[in-house]
């Protein structure tokens, strides 16, 4: 990044028959640069591991950033970028640019404002907001909110400028920022925590080294403005209808993206106060990252990518053009998720062991998340679908349809925690698992009454192909890992050699599968491979 100078990326605006070739350059582009991010995050995950385990105070932890992060859903970076693309894309694309940048700029410095003044209020009543939880230290878990919650404001602007960058088909610098977020989070841990004398302190360090990665991830990207066709301004316009039509998109968008965060509130109440608060919500957490890597790495950036395409489609009145790339994102998303959710399924445990068995993590805490990691597989693949469905809505201006269906989904979900608590800490991803089933079933029937139908035929074909080569994956997975795990014990190199034939053998199945079926998707995919070698 040292050496890499800010540019600009100049693309026209795609035709009906560019959304594939569009995906297949920019998709790969991004998505490399969030599988990075991805990657790095483990990493992350795996030294806080390593320092506070999953049981014990880091519950606290666990606890105090879901306020903050929930509260960040609610009224930043990704409900506001949602909101605020289609808006500002449409008056590019009506060659309003003046005015959009004045738009921007508005909602810059007033996202600003009133998300400082949101972080200050919390400040003052975090116990009362964190008591209802039950966590295992109530004072250190408030301190902790207080520290972290910063971060809503830094994203709220974050929001309007990655949004800007994505409007102009830039995704790189965006996706890259996250990886430095990691990387200064690593450094605080390293550096901080083995200086720190308590439990407490070293929490506080951790804490902190977020609050600091966090200014850089908001700041990296900012450079990268320069040289588009306007600027950032000191401008407080809030009587422009465009600034008021992006707040009346943000509240719908705000609830459908937010209620998915809030149910991750409700699942760690569930797991703190009527499971066990000393493992439960940090053995939820962790497990979600895992589960949460291919999401970000396939279906986010597809998704991210295609958002401009939609948006620009609808504001033409382009259905085809707008059908053929909702086919296309959710063709892609099966093709990649269906693979990753049974291998994540299937080999939970060995992953689990080998990402965070060391340091403070014991061994009988690596059951519990695995489990976790398990019944969260079997909703990726709807996860996936839902976040390009929204998005479909998102760029129709039709947010309140995904907001309904959210809605509803957090009274399911809040009524299947009550129901699977029971089962232990695997029973609230369960719950998760199936409310994915559900909300996607619902998009989908309520998109084609919108727009028609969009190849579903097509989508069913590809899916039923790609759920075939699927089975043999979960076969030859855990009948290549097994034995060698017998073998070869549990030593860091022998679980990287045992779980690595197992993945190994698992891609050469998929692919060997998928031709065999011919899958499309595949084809697209070895086309795309070929392009990206031979540029």
């Amino acid at each position: 990044m040292a050496a890499e100078h800010p540019a600009v990326e100049t693309v026209d605006a795609p035709t009906p028959a560019q959304p594939r070739r569009r995906l297949g350059h920019s998709a790969l582009i991004f998505g490399v640069a969030t599988g990075l991010s991805r990657v790095l995050g483990l990493v992350r995950e795996m030294v806080a591991s390593y320092y506070f385990g999953a049981r014990g105070p880091i519950n606290a932890f666990t606890v105090a950033f879901q306020i903050p992060n929930l509260v960040r859903a609610l009224v930043a970076d990704a409900a506001l970028s949602s909101a605020f693309v289609p808006v500002f894309s449409e008056l590019l694309e009506k060659g309003e640019r003046k005015r959009a940048w004045r738009v921007a700029s508005s909602l810059f410095w007033l996202t600003l404002l009133g998300l400082s003044a949101l972080s200050a209020l919390f400040v003052l009543v975090a116990p009362w907001v964190i008591r209802p939880f039950h966590p295992v230290d109530e004072q250190l878990t408030a301190n902790l909110a207080r520290v972290l919650f910063p971060i809503v404001a830094l994203l709220g602007v974050s929001g309007i400028v990655v949004g800007i960058l994505n409007s102009y088909d830039h995704f790189t610098v965006p996706a890259l920022s996250p990886v430095f977020w990691n990387v200064a989070i690593v450094a605080g841990l390293v550096i901080g925590v083995p200086q720190a004398s308590t439990s407490s302190a070293k929490l506080y360090v951790y804490a902190a080294s977020i609050l600091v990665a966090t200014f850089v991830q908001v700041f990296l990207p900012m450079p990268w403005l320069r040289g588009r066709d306007g600027r950032l301004q000191l401008v407080l316009d809030w009587r422009d209808p465009a600034v008021r039509r992006v707040f009346a998109l943000m509240l719908p968008v705000t609830l459908g993206l937010g209620l998915i965060n809030v149910n991750a509130v409700v699942d760690t109440f569930f797991a703190s106060r009527f499971i066990d608060p000393t493992l439960s919500p940090t053995a939820i957490q962790k497990a979600f990252l895992v589960y949460m890597l291919p999401q970000g790495m396939f279906s986010v950036a597809i998704a991210t990518v295609l958002f401009p395409s939609l948006s620009r489609f609808a504001a033409r009145g382009d259905v085809d053009g707008f059908r053929d790339t909702v086919s296309t994102g959710l063709r892609q998303i099966a093709f990649l998720l269906v693979p990753a959710a049974v291998v994540s399924a299937v080999l939970a445990e060995p992953i689990v062991r080998i990402l965070f068995q060391r340091g403070q993590w014991q061994p009988s805490q690596t059951p519990v998340v695995a489990a976790a990691l398990a019944a969260f597989s079997a909703g990726l693949v709807f996860n996936g679908a839902m976040l390009m469905l929204n998005r479909a809505f998102f760029s129709l201006q039709s947010n309140w349809i995904p907001t309904a269906v959210a809605l509803g989904n957090l009274g399911l979900n809040a009524l299947l925690d009550w129901a699977f608590y029971r089962l232990g800490t695997w029973g609230i991803p369960l719950s998760t698992a199936v409310c994915n089933v559900a909300a996607t079933a619902a998009l989908l029937v309520l998109l084609r009454r919108r727009v028609g139908h969009f190849h579903e035929r097509s989508i069913l074909s590809s899916t039923v192909r790609i759920v075939a080569a699927s089975g043999g994956v979960a076969l030859v997975s855990y009948a290549v890992w097994r034995p060698l795990d017998d073998v070869l014990g549990r030593s860091f190199p022998a679980q990287v050699v045992s779980l690595g034939a197992a993945l190994a053998g698992a891609v050469l199945v998929y692919a060997a599968a998928c031709r065999a079926l011919q899958v499309r998707e595949m084809r697209a995919l070895l086309s795309l491979r070929g392009r990206f070698l031979r540029g």
